[in-house]
């Protein structure tokens, strides 16, 4: 993984191998980021994405294997309890174009992923809502 910041925009490359969340989680902590917004596309072989299933209030959990193409990406970083927190979504597409996606556990890239991360002067903590099952944020 490499990055540049530009202001508050940081442009990355994460590489072939890499954990696009592990990244994120990097880039957050040397940067210091308490509140940002995140995007991207690339190239993942392997995913995990899930979906809230609202009533029980867990997610439940998909993993695929092969070639997709990373059709979005999008999410935030702040904070939950004062210590780094990351929320994305991903989408991703087969050779057939099928697209699969949800609440993104865990991607391996494949070739190559570009994202940028806008930081937003502030911050916003996160507290887990009981009624709900999610954590939700807290201004």
């Amino acid at each position: 993984m490499d990055y540049r910041r530009f202001g508050n925009t940081i442009i990355a490359r994460i590489d072939k191998g890499e954990e696009i969340l592990e990244q994120v989680k990097e880039i957050a902590l040397r940067e210091k980021i308490s509140l940002a917004s995140v995007q991207a596309l690339g190239a993942v072989d392997r995913f995990t994405v899930g979906v809230f299933k609202t009533e029980e209030k867990e997610y439940l959990a998909n993993e695929f294997q092969g070639s997709f193409e990373i059709v979005s990406l999008t999410g935030t970083i702040n904070t939950m309890h004062d210590e780094f927190y990351c929320h994305l979504h991903m989408s991703a597409g087969n050779e057939k174009g099928e697209v699969f996606g949800g609440h993104l556990n865990r991607a391996v890239i494949s070739a190559t992923c570009e994202m940028v991360i806008h930081v937003i002067d502030g911050k916003v903590d996160r507290y887990h809502d009981e009624e709900i099952g999610l954590n939700l944020f807290r201004f």
